[in-house]
């Protein structure tokens, strides 16, 4: 807390106030009070809900369901990477998508879900902003960074909700080439991935394109991530902004020896700022963290994302299954990655200096009226 944007449509961090009144509470003993003052338990989560729905947005206007597939009780990692049609028979602009297994159990084993796109001549959806080298056309960030995705699920995330006036368009014909990562749970279950989306209405189609993009934190290509047993390492990875870019939100990525992840942004003219941090990663947690509409990061064209990752392969990570193993990169949940998930909107040089003014204007105004006080 404190560090980078703090602001976000999503919060669900205490305040500083809520803080401080839990820290004198553990200062003085954490004595208990009186159980008559104690406010009505919440109800616990029972079934395999929408947090779109949760929050306030509606049922989905359309979902769409993978093929199932049964895990058994021990197995190895599966990749299963099944097809689906989406049936609409006009262009639709997506506002809000959200992903989750098809059953509560299905939980316990998937990974993650990616639901890839399968175009129907709509050369637009590729993203061509972001850089990783001089070779870009053989880097495998930059090939992953163009395949057209409407969304990345990963354990415990919820939804992906772009800012006004910014979504991604489905033309009919296109497919949902879904990237199911699923493993053992210790017991058989059936599932798959379902994807949730919430459209605009017709007539208030936007104007921008957002594009899922996955900033490395992993420079000189996947066989540099070496991660010694009973030890903690680092590694940090760059992608270039070819264009003027708004961040809608940072949605850290690891395994289970992922500990810290900080994003960064390098200026043209040398100045740098930290955009967001986390400084102890969750695996069964991966909070997506959506910036509110007047803090998303706003960046000229040039900048440089710099993304700084820590791994803790010690006993002291909780979720280390094994610290005297060696860890490289790689899919499976035993091994390591590190990227931060970041949706993007692209912007000409005249919007971007509009909407540069205007948050200027805008702090200076809040400026003066604080001064007034």
């Amino acid at each position: 807390q404190g560090v980078g944007v703090q602001k976000f449509k999503n919060d669900m961090s205490l305040t500083n106030e809520q803080v401080d009144t839990v820290v004198r509470w553990v200062d003085g003993g954490a004595l208990q009070g009186d159980p008559k003052d104690l406010p009505p338990a919440k109800p616990l989560v029972t079934d395999n809900e929408w947090k779109g729905v949760r929050d306030g947005y509606g049922p989905p206007d359309l979902v769409i369901k993978s093929p199932e597939y049964t895990m058994p009780a021990r197995h190895q990692d599966v990749w299963y990477r099944p097809m689906s049609d989406i049936p609409i028979t006009e262009p639709r602009w997506a506002k809000m998508v959200e992903i989750r297994p098809t059953n509560l159990k299905g939980r316990k084993i998937l990974h993650h879900s990616i639901a890839y796109l399968v175009l129907n001549n709509d050369p637009e959806a590729v993203n061509t902003g972001t850089a990783n080298g001089s070779n870009a056309n053989d880097e495998p960030a930059d090939l992953v960074n163009r395949r057209p995705q409407l969304m990345e699920w990963a354990i415990g995330k919820g939804y992906d909700l772009f800012r006004p006036d910014t979504g991604k368009l489905i033309v009919p014909g296109e497919k949902i080439s879904w990237d199911q990562h699923i493993h053992a749970s210790g017991e058989e279950i059936t599932a798959g991935s379902e994807i949730g989306i919430w459209f605009y209405k017709k007539g208030e189609e936007p104007k921008k394109r957002s594009y899922l993009i996955g900033f490395t934190g992993i420079r000189g290509g996947r066989q540099s991530l070496d991660i010694p047993p009973n030890s903690f390492a680092q590694t940090e990875g760059f992608t270039a902004l070819k264009q003027n870019t708004l961040i809608e939100n940072f949605q850290p990525h690891f395994h289970l020896r992922g500990k810290s992840m900080q994003v960064e942004a390098i200026l043209p003219d040398g100045s740098s700022r930290i955009l967001s941090y986390v400084g102890n990663f969750n695996f069964n947690w991966m909070t997506n963290y959506i910036y509110a509409d007047d803090a998303a990061p706003l960046l000229p064209k040039g900048t440089v994302i710099h993304v700084s990752a820590w791994y803790d392969n010690t006993r002291a990570n909780k979720n280390n299954p094994d610290p005297d193993q060696w860890v490289g990169y790689g899919d499976r949940t035993v091994d390591e990655m590190a990227h931060a998930w970041m949706n993007v909107v692209y912007l000409s040089d005249e919007e971007y200096q509009q909407m540069l003014t205007e948050r200027t204007a805008k702090m200076a105004k809040i400026k003066a009226d604080e001064n007034l006080q």
